[in-house]
């Protein structure tokens, strides 16, 4: 591996070396609020190449891509929403632009036909004609109103499925609890009559979700509870076979972990998950690879972004993994990019989405980036600077 200290600089600076199994890629990033020398090590799978796409987000959160290729990224704690464009597809931002700022937690976003929706904290708006309007979009419309608002903030997730309906997954707004609905769920919302339907219950953190190019059904990755010990509860990765299955919050956690505080209804059936991840990962990001670019061995393949770990005694996570299915069951787990350097996390993964190129882009709610992950095909040592894209 490359390891390499500097001191302050206003670049970030990528070297790659390849490996047997994995490539090791050195980021030196500079800024202000780093004293002194700052290493920063990355890995990645070999063959596979990292660059920074856009920095300075904010908390970047879900991503959603436009028609026209814009990249929009929403963002929760600054309230803000860019608008991120390539013009000569050189996989290098040069225009961005800020839709809305001011939102309460516009951190989920989805694309369709021409407009961009945004989940707030209790409603859900539509940008009518969003690419056409960059540099001075319209206000708002209100679309849908019923979204719970609390103190505590639940986690949100939007995006649109085969059948033309805005999913929304809503979070508990609890550790663990047993929440009125629509708490604890996701609903499905036809966006021109406003009609909705549950589509899953008893779920706790789903912030990622995706359907399968093979059978359409929809897979989401949620989130354990915590404070139960470093290798309890784990969290999971579902599928929905049954339209308003439950999926166990707050009564069972993963496959086989009894809550102690609340006993499950007797006639409640409980649908167990596809796949158990290690616990405290925090899977926040899921999405299909539809693109060709990546080797075959990746096509149709589930990627997780593992936020990571923020109450356990050594860090977990900070990766983005590939679950390899077969016959639509997961059978293994294989790590396609690390942020964690030891026990310093140098990013954490929020979302991933497929660019029309066949690369990947990966929010970092940590500094506020997003990276493109691509395949360049070949593990010989390069040396590659990159500025900032502001």
């Amino acid at each position: 591996m490359l390891y390499i200290k500097t001191n302050n600089y206003n670049c970030l600076k990528v070297f790659s070396a390849g490996f047997t199994l994995l490539a090791s890629v050195t980021l030196l990033l500079c800024n202000s609020a780093f004293a002194g020398s700052q290493s920063i090590m990355i890995t990645v799978a070999k063959g596979f190449g990292l660059s920074l796409y856009a920095s300075d987000i904010g908390d970047a959160k879900q991503m959603a891509m436009g028609a026209n290729g814009t990249l929009f990224v929403g963002s929760n704690k600054s309230g803000t929403i860019h608008a991120l464009v390539d013009s000569n597809q050189d996989g290098r931002v040069d225009k961005r632009y800020v839709i809305a700022k001011g939102l309460e937690s516009p951190d989920a976003i989805a694309f369709h036909n021409g407009d961009l929706f945004v989940a707030t904290e209790n409603q859900i708006v539509r940008f009518v004609d969003i690419e056409q309007r960059l540099r001075r979009p319209s206000r708002p419309k209100e679309i849908y109103s019923d979204l719970p608002y609390s103190e505590k903030k639940s986690s949100r997730a939007i995006n649109f499925g085969p059948d033309g309906r805005l999913y929304v997954s809503i979070g508990a707004p609890c550790n663990v609890c047993e929440a009125p609905v629509p708490y604890s769920s996701i609903i499905a919302i036809n966006v021109d009559t406003g009609a909705s339907e549950q589509i899953a219950a008893g779920v706790r953190d789903a912030s990622g979700f995706d359907w399968s190019p093979i059978d359409k059904k929809l897979w989401f990755a949620d989130q354990g509870r915590d404070w139960m010990g470093d290798n309890l509860p784990p969290d999971e990765i579902n599928r929905i076979d049954v339209i308003g299955s439950h999926y166990g919050f707050p009564y069972l956690h993963a496959s086989s972990v009894v809550e102690p505080a609340y006993e499950k209804p007797k006639n409640l059936k409980i649908t167990l998950p596809m796949y158990e991840l290690p616990a405290h990962v925090a899977p926040t990001g899921l999405a299909f690879y539809r693109g060709s670019q990546f080797p075959d061995i990746y096509h149709n393949q589930l990627f997780v972004a593992e936020n990571g770990s923020w109450n356990r005694s050594s860090k977990v996570g900070y990766q983005v993994v590939m679950l390899k299915i077969e016959d639509q069951k997961v059978v293994s787990r294989e790590t396609v990019v690390s942020f964690l350097d030891g026990e310093f996390p140098v990013a954490r993964p929020f979302a991933l989405l497929s660019a029309a190129d066949g690369a990947m882009y990966i929010s970092d709610d940590l500094k506020g980036n997003v990276y493109r992950l691509f395949y360049k095909g070949d593990s010989t040592e390069e040396t590659q600077e990159l500025e900032e894209n502001e």
